[in-house]
């Protein structure tokens, strides 16, 4: 230690404190960096998904609302079945012509004059191309409809919708706008006579996907992603929970074991495109399976999902004290009593987090289910997971291709119907574990 003379007062200083009282501060210095870094890092993640959150929900929330149109339609014997077949022929309602219905109740509640084509035609093109077929669904369940005039709610054209919503500047001139002064003006009138008004938009979840972005809904990808999540679960969770006990419990401790291990962590980190070209080849090409099925993305899905569980359920299984196995073992139990009756009880909230997440991670693939196919366009709902069929996130990859403006908020909307589906998953994973969770 080197001892000073302080010059003015003649006391010896020692130089150590002086040292150690530098080297606090700079610790103390580097801990408040360090801290620093860290908010700074958090603020900087959170900043980012609020702007997601921002843009995805400002864009899609409107998708939850539709705009609709109440019009007195005149259900016409003369338009419907001029010659009175229906008793012997049915199939004259189907092919009536339920367009000039629409037509003429819309220029009657415009007063629109019917002498002017362009007017009709205007007017004609602010109802949903579909709303033909709701007429058609609705005499073909109630033919005594025929002759009477009934308030029927029918979807406004995509078009209609984004004016009505605010989604197309009005201020532009109508050559650079797809809704023209005229049409405007009647929405106008009919939103003041209450006959356009916004309700809750139940198609987006019941419909099937469609070319018209105002009947387009996620029916057929929800039922989709529910057998696809079925599958995986069936399949992954037993599959998936057995491999681990073996490798975990009973497994010797050998090259062989330590190849299965590396290679399931491998597995875990492997492009789930590749994935989807394994199950091209193998599912489709060589089985036989039909492409675009649930079944065969479940599969796909499975194998993509079972390193997830088996390496989430090998670490419950490791975390659960060695006394437990012991206390087992010297009471008399076996090694598979052991197991099954002590290790894995305790072991399960770690196993339920795992597959939770594992199944919330397969719900929202994309790139695996369209190499099987899963992206044809599907409008009627499967019965069955042999049934062609496609799943949310390929929905919002086939809605953000679309060219029309009306899908974006649909795009936009189903996004956020995925991430809730991904939000209530993992809040049940972390219930679950706090229910089951035991401490020792």
């Amino acid at each position: 230690m080197t001892d000073i003379v302080s010059p003015t007062s003649g006391v010896t200083v020692s130089k150590a404190p002086a040292r150690r009282d530098i080297g606090i501060k700079r610790r103390y210095a580097a801990e408040r960096r360090f801290q620093a870094y860290g908010i700074a890092a958090i603020t900087f993640g959170l900043v980012f998904l609020f702007i997601l959150l921002w843009t995805v929900i400002g864009k899609g929330y409107t998708a939850f609302q539709q705009t609709a149109i109440t019009l007195p339609i005149e259900f016409s014997e003369k338009t419907i079945d001029p010659s009175n077949k229906r008793a012997t022929d049915p199939s004259v309602l189907i092919a009536a012509n339920y367009p000039v219905l629409l037509r003429d109740a819309i220029v009657k509640q415009l007063n629109v004059n019917a002498a002017s084509r362009p007017d009709v035609r205007d007017a004609s093109a602010m109802l949903s191309k579909g709303a033909p077929i709701q007429l058609r669904d609705m005499v073909m369940a109630d033919p005594s409809l025929i002759g009477k005039t009934v308030n029927v709610t029918v979807l406004a054209d995509a078009n209609v919708d984004s004016a009505n919503k605010g989604q197309i500047d009005l201020k532009v001139d109508e050559k650079n706008r797809k809704v023209n002064d005229k049409q405007v003006g009647w929405m106008n009138e009919l939103k003041a006579s209450g006959a356009l008004h916004k309700q809750f938009n139940t198609g987006l979840f019941v419909n099937g996907n469609s070319s018209r972005p105002e009947a387009a809904g996620l029916g057929v990808a929800l039922i989709g992603s529910l057998y696809l999540m079925l599958i995986v679960l069936v399949l992954a969770l037993p599959i998936g929970v057995a491999a681990s006990i073996y490798l975990e419990e009973f497994a010797p401790k050998n090259k062989l074991t330590d190849l299965i291990e590396v290679n399931i962590n491998n597995l875990a980190a492997v492009p789930s495109i590749v994935y989807g070209l394994l199950g091209l080849s193998v599912f489709i090409n060589f089985i036989g399976l039909p492409r675009s099925a649930s079944l065969v993305g479940g599969l796909v899905l499975t194998l993509m999902t079972l390193p997830t569980i088996i390496i989430a359920t090998r670490a419950a299984l490791r975390a659960v004290p060695p006394s437990i196995r012991a206390a087992a073992l010297g009471l008399g139990a076996s090694k598979m009593q052991m197991v099954f009756h002590h290790v894995l009880p305790l072991a399960m909230p770690g196993i339920l987090t795992g597959t939770i997440i594992g199944l919330a991670h397969a719900l929202g693939e994309t790139a695996p289910l369209l190499l099987i196919g899963m992206v044809a366009f599907v409008a009627n709902a499967p019965t069955t997971p042999l049934d062609p069929s496609t799943a949310l996130p390929v929905q919002v990859y086939m809605w953000a291709n679309e060219a029309e403006r009306a899908f974006v908020e649909r795009t936009s909307g189903a996004i956020i119907v995925l991430l809730l589906f991904l939000i209530v998953m993992n809040m049940g994973a972390i219930l679950l574990r706090r229910r089951f969770e035991r401490r020792w």
